[in-house]
Order: structure tokens, then C-alpha cells, then sequence
């Protein structure tokens, strides 16, 4: 605790020595002609709910005569992986043309379990030599056919294997379903069938470092974790640069009110104040609920620290495709070390709050996330459990879990807990705190914090809604209309708007300072308030144009605005809103 950046780079290197590589049975998959490449059937589930699973052999395909589990690590498990021996034997260039895999009975309960499947597209996953596989069991017939009762639902019994190899080790294996073999599933009837499997080989130039290429670039790969770099620079460059320019401006507006509140306070309650400064000798009281206050900082900030190490350890390339479970091993592995964290987070901020039960705080801080995590957990896996899914955990996972609970992320806490007690830091305010707090009036019931929530969720519902059915240009004409009767209620503000070369010049003549709770429409009334005229790079927002444009197309107008205008004009409200809530003059 001393030293954090020991400590982080020590946690790093104790994860990425932990995620190690998971291989197939032949360890360093070279083979020679012959030899036995291990293929393990994993699950079967619906292409359209990727998160629904099941066994590869609830359906009833041909079951090999030795079926024998492959040994899964704990992230393997977590992602509801179930590798079972397949029954099909490809050996290492080893051809073969339809070859019956068994001869099988369909009853009536067997053929409507597949026919139910197809209906929901189906899908199966495979690994060979740890490369997966993907394919479908069945189609439906749905040409010419209008009601669902007259479709045909066939099963595909016959699967093509194309294998790719490079001297002595398997590169790239693809699956094709041969549409001229189908077994009809349409009617409840006993069906016998032979489901066969074709092998073709051909060598390739790939070489084995390259073989898992065609997967990283594969967004229907399960295990997809490609890193779009341009996007992440640019929105750490746009997130850094806005946050210094706020910081910049706030900081110098505010660092003369810091100084002058931070000294005599008999003082300053004698000057005029406006805005937040009206309460600025209670903005840094020590809040009611301290110790769930703590807690949530504690726990903030270890699931901060685990996002970090998460992306430390994709940028250095531990979660490739083959590597499966390795991110939810990471997950696991990480959380339990950094709860440390946690506890001298939560428990030190606890004691600058002046808080006496640092031991309850230290319970909290440990239930507050792994409390909702347990009892959502507990919920899901009964229901995964009924339904037979792969997400149900075996018994020994959970009792894995719990140990490390217990073994490793208690024992971490506590000792983080004990060193955040005894830190000596203090808190310091940068401003002084009243004794007394300002009584604030009781806002109305609209104004609460459960109505602005609905509103606010109620609002990006109805534009998404909005978006799908009616699309884009429906929206952007009623927004129009809103405008235009928006402004309609307002005409009574008089602006006149004057050409220049490139730029319309607009004036807005005074309203109430109130006019500011409808934003945009009276944004501009309200500047002249303060004894300014403001410009507005052509008008975008605000100018109605009444010498040239009508009444039902100021709407339009005013949506007509390119990038550049939006920008400076969000610049130019900004700058309004710091004058007149914060009592800021530029």
C-alpha cells in the first residue's frame, strides 16, 4: 500500500502469468498423417440470442460410443462452454467421402425437438484443434407460402469438413451443410435416417502464427474483442481537450471565489451573491450517509482499477480468440486481488468523513457490489438451471468462487481496510463550511428526482421510437413544426437579423431572466439581459428571417445548419449559462 505502482505492476504480472494459454490435448498441435486432431463438440442454441445455450447433445444427434468431457478452466466455465467428445473422427490428412456416422431412429418426441430447433435457426459450435466451428442443423421451406402451417422443415444429415494444413499442423477447417441432403421433419413421424460426414484436405502457404487472423477480423465470433484504435484515440483526444477547456475556464473563474470563501467568512456572507454561490458553505458538508457514500467510492474505484488491468492485458494481447475463458478468468482473478483497493479507499475516505464504525463501513464496502452480483446471479442460474441451459453453473465452479471469496478478496479487504484506518490524510475542503446549513425551499413534486427520471427516460424512448418508424427526415419535419410553434408563442420578442458578408447578425431584445427554463427558443432573449448584444454565425439556432422566409419554414431554416454552426453556437450558450446560473462575467 505504500507504493501503488509496485503493487499494479506486481497484480499485473500475477494475471498474465495466470491466463495462461488453453490448449488442445495435442499441446503443441503439430500432428503427423494419422495422428488423431482432438474435436470437441460445445453447444447448440439459437443464432438470433447468442446468450441462449445448450448442450450440443440435447438434441438427439449421434452420440460417440466413449463420450469423454474435456477438462475446462474457470473462464471456460463462466462462458458456458460444455466440450464433449464429437462423433466424427478426423484424423490428420485423412480423406473421406460420406461417411455414415450412425444409422439412428427419429421418434415422434425426437423429430418435433428438431423441428422447434430449426424453426429457431439452430445453430452448432465445434472446435477443431481448437479452431471453432460454426453451422446450421436446418432450413425452413418458405417459398410460395404464406401461413406457417404449410412450411417445410428440413434437417441437414450430411456435413462437409474442408481443412486447411501447412506441413504438420492444421490451419483453417470450415463446415458446409450439402443442401441436396435433407431429412423432411415437416410431419410427426417416426424417421429412419444416416447422418454422413465428408473430410477434404488441401495444403495452404497460411502459416500457423497467422491461422487465427480470419477469427479477430470476424464479428460473429463469440469471443470478438477487436480494438478499433482510431476510435479510442479520438475520443480520449475530444474527452481531454473538453475537459481541460472546462477545467481551464472554471478554474480561473473560480480560483478568486475559492480564495475569498476559504478566509473571512463573516465576510463574504456580506457580499452579493448569485447562483451556486448562494450555498457554497454547504456544498463540502459531510454528507448524511457517509459510510454508503465510502463504500460507493471504494467500490468505484476497484472496478476502475479492473477496467484498467482489463485493458492493460488486451493491448498486450492475452484474450486472443483461441485463448477462451481467458477474460472471464481475468475478471475473476483481477477483482479478488484488487479488493485491497477497496478497502483502503472506502475506509479512509470513511475516517476523513470523521466516520467511528470503519468495521461496518469495510462490510459494506465488501457487499455493495458482490450483494446485487450474488442475488442477480442466484436468479439467473436457477433459471438457466430449469431450462437446461449452459449458463447454469456446476456446483464445483460456484464452490471455486465462493473460496476465493472467502480465501483471497476477504482477507484483501480487511488488510486494506486496516491501512486506510491508519492513514493519517485529512479532508480538505477548499472552501469553508458553514456551521449551520442554508435552508433550501422544498422543490416541486415535477422537480423531483423519480418524475425526472421517468421524463428523462420517457424522452429518449419516444426519439428512438420515433427514429425507427418514421424515420430520419419524418422526425427532423416535426421537430420543425415544434420549433414553429414554439416560436409562434413568442412573437412578441422582436429580432431583427441584418446580412453581412457571410455571417446574419442577430438581435434579441429583453425578456425575463425566467425565459432561460425553455431551452433554445428563449436562450437569445435572455442575453440582452445582461447588457450584451451577441452574435450568431448564421443564425442556426434562433433567427426567424421574417423579411425572407415564412412562417412554416422557419423550422426548416433552422434546422439547416451545418457542424461548425452547432459548435459555435453550443459554445456561445455555454458562455450564457456561466453568466447567469453560476454569476460568472466574462
Amino acid at each position: 500500500m505504500n507504493n501503488p505502482l509496485t503493487t499494479l505492476l506486481f497484480l499485473a504480472v500475477l494475471v498474465a502469468s495466470s491466463v495462461t494459454h488453453v490448449r488442445s490435448d495435442a499441446s503443441d498441435h503439430r500432428y503427423k498423417d494419422g495422428d488423431p486432431v482432438p474435436l470437441y463438440a460445445n453447444k447448440v442454441g439459437p443464432f438470433h440470442n447468442p446468450s441462449e445455450t445448450y448442450r450440443y447433445f440435447d438434441l438427439p444427434f449421434c452420440v460417440p460410443d466413449h463420450l469423454r468431457e474435456k477438462k475446462e478452466a474457470l473462464g471456460e466455465v463462466l462462458n458456458g462452454d460444455r466440450l464433449v467428445s464429437a462423433p466424427y473422427k478426423l484424423n490428420f490428412r485423412d480423406e473421406k467421402t460420406s461417411a455414415v456416422v450412425c444409422k439412428k431412429t427419429l421418434t415422434k418426441e425426437e423429430v418435433a425437438q428438431f423441428r422447434s430447433a430449426i424453426e429457431k435457426d439452430y445453430y452448432f459450435q465445434m472446435y477443431y484443434d481448437d479452431l471453432p466451428i460454426w453451422g446450421f442443423i436446418g432450413k425452413v421451406d418458405k417459398q410460395g407460402k404464406t401461413d406457417p402451417s404449410e412450411y417445410k422443415y428440413f434437417l441437414y444429415k450430411h456435413i462437409q469438413l474442408d481443412v486447411l494444413y501447412n506441413k504438420d499442423r492444421v490451419i483453417e477447417v470450415s463446415v458446409r451443410m450439402d443442401p441436396q441432403s435433407l431429412l423432411d421433419l415437416t410431419e410427426d413421424k417416426e424417421v429412419e435416417t444416416e447422418f454422413l460426414y465428408t473430410v477434404k484436405w488441401k495444403e495452404t502457404d497460411t502459416s500457423f502464427e497467422k491461422r487465427m487472423e480470419k477469427y479477430s477480423l470476424s464479428s460473429s465470433l463469440p469471443h470478438h474483442l477487436e480494438i478499433h484504435w482510431f476510435s479510442i484515440i479520438n475520443s480520449c483526444v475530444t474527452v481531454l481537450l473538453l475537459t481541460g477547456f472546462l477545467a481551464t475556464i472554471l478554474m480561473r473563474v473560480l480560483k478568486n471565489d475559492f480564495v475569498k470563501y476559504a478566509q473571512d467568512e463573516e465576510a463574504a456572507d456580506d457580499q452579493e451573491e448569485t447562483g451556486w454561490k448562494y450555498i457554497h458553505g454547504d456544498v463540502f458538508r459531510y454528507p448524511k450517509y457517509k459510510s454508503f457514500f465510502a463504500a460507493a467510492l471504494g467500490s468505484g474505484t476497484q472496478l476502475f482499477t479492473l477496467t484498467v488491468f482489463i485493458f492493460i492485458l488486451a493491448l498486450v494481447g492475452v484474450f486472443y480468440p483461441y485463448n477462451r475463458g481467458a477474460l472471464f478468468t481475468a475478471l475473476v482473478v483481477i477483482y479478488a486481488l484488487t479488493s485491497g483497493i477497496a478497502g483502503y479507499t472506502a475506509t479512509s475516505f470513511y475516517c476523513q468523513l470523521e466516520g467511528k464504525n470503519w468495521v461496518r463501513n469495510l462490510l459494506l464496502t465488501g457487499c455493495l457490489f458482490c450483494g446485487p452480483l450474488f442475488l442477480t446471479f442466484c436468479f439467473l442460474n436457477t433459471v438457466a438451471i430449469v431450462y437446461s441451459a449452459t449458463a447454469a453453473l456446476p456446483f464445483g465452479t460456484i464452490v471455486v468462487i465462493l473460496l476465493i471469496w472467502t480465501l483471497v478478496t476477504s482477507p484483501l479487504l480487511v488488510l486494506g481496510g486496516i491501512a486506510g484506518k491508519n492513514s493519517k490524510a485529512e479532508f480538505q475542503a477548499p472552501c469553508r463550511t458553514t456551521k449551520y446549513p442554508r435552508e433550501i425551499p422544498q422543490l416541486p413534486w415535477y422537480r423531483s428526482t423519480l418524475p425526472q427520471m421517468a421524463m428523462a427516460a420517457g424522452n429518449s424512448q419516444v426519439v428512438s421510437y420515433a427514429f425507427r418508424v418514421f424515420g430520419l427526415n419524418s422526425v427532423l419535419m416535426v421537430t420543425g413544426l415544434f420549433y414553429v410553434v414554439d416560436r409562434l408563442g413568442f412573437l412578441s420578442m422582436l429580432i431583427a437579423c441584418t446580412t453581412t458578408m457571410h455571417d446574419l447578425i442577430c438581435l434579441a431584445s429583453c425578456k425575463p431572466l425566467s425565459s432561460l427554463d425553455t431551452w433554445p427558443a428563449y436562450a437569445m432573449a435572455s442575453f440582452s439581459c445582461l447588457g450584451q448584444w451577441v452574435s450568431v454565425p448564421r443564425c442556426s439556432l434562433f433567427a426567424t428571417y421574417t423579411s425572407r422566409l415564412s412562417v412554416s419554414r422557419v423550422g426548416l431554416f433552422s434546422l439547416s445548419v451545418s457542424v461548425n454552426s452547432i459548435r459555435e453556437t453550443s459554445m456561445i450558450l455555454f458562455k450564457v449559462r456561466l453568466e447567469t446560473v453560476f454569476g460568472i462575467r466574462s
